[in-house]
């Protein structure tokens, strides 16, 4: 546990010393948030489907969170042509517990950024309509976890398998892109063509999303503990693939 709690704290320490970091991660959510939110927000709104802002808000808190989840890897192989990675890798511990230390800290940075965005989405013109907004907003912040969780741990499988940032940021656009622009952030998930409603069933953010949405302005397509539960069990998985992956380490 001690292991466990170490690699948590490093990684949160961090984040919390770049302040560099913490704003440039802030760049993107906004500028979606507000481009995409006024720019369509009129579009949106004349096909009755109401605010746009309110509806795009819980898509780029999820889209927050998943590019700061999955470019946590980064800071794994930083580690690792540095030699830090080394030094922990051949201490007498258990490789799965600093695996999954290094996860629940990326975890926790990105469940942060998360928060932060959902903060300033107030200020683009996001509002709560919710009859517990205490509530259902702790509800949220524990699907931004399990966002957090599955792809901070995908990203370090990823990550395991690679020695150079050129690789890792090309799989990594491969990968980010595609998961958010199919997760439904920016558009309904009703009245999709077959393929495409099937795609989206698929991508693990979908879920996310649609738990964040439904948390936060009761406009969810899933039942939430139905969302929960699917998070929760590729997290699982995702967490068992990635120490397997971390466990083959060589160094």
């Amino acid at each position: 546990m001690s292991t466990i709690y170490i690699m948590w704290l490093r990684q949160v320490k961090r984040y919390l010393r770049s302040r560099s970091r913490i704003i440039g991660a802030l760049g993107q959510p906004i500028l979606y948030l507000l481009a995409l939110g006024y720019g369509l927000g009129q579009v949106f709104q004349r096909a009755g489907q109401g605010n746009y802002i309110e509806f795009l808000a819980p898509g780029i808190i999820g889209m927050s969170v998943l590019f700061t989840s999955m470019f946590n890897g980064v800071e794994m192989i930083w580690d690792r042509q540095f030699g830090f990675l080394k030094e922990t890798m051949v201490a007498p511990v258990s490789r799965f517990n600093i695996m999954f230390g290094r996860v629940l800290g990326g975890a926790t940075v990105a469940t942060m950024q998360g928060l932060i965005v959902f903060v300033l989405s107030f200020a683009a013109g996001f509002r709560l309509h919710l009859t517990h907004p205490l509530v259902y907003t702790a509800l949220a912040v524990i699907f931004m976890f399990l966002i957090a969780l599955f792809f901070t741990a995908l990203g370090t499988g990823i990550a395991s398998m690679l020695t150079d940032f050129q690789g890792f940021q090309l799989i990594m656009s491969f990968v980010v892109m595609p998961t958010y622009f199919l997760s439904g952030a920016i558009f309904p998930l009703v009245g999709l063509p077959t393929v495409m409603k099937y795609i989206t069933r698929i991508d693990p953010l979908t879920y996310g999303v649609d738990g964040l949405r439904g948390s936060l302005i009761a406009s969810n397509t899933f039942a939430l503990g139905f969302d929960i539960a699917v998070l929760a069990i590729l997290s699982l998985i995702m967490l068992s693939i990635g120490s397997y992956l971390f466990s083959k380490i060589e160094i």
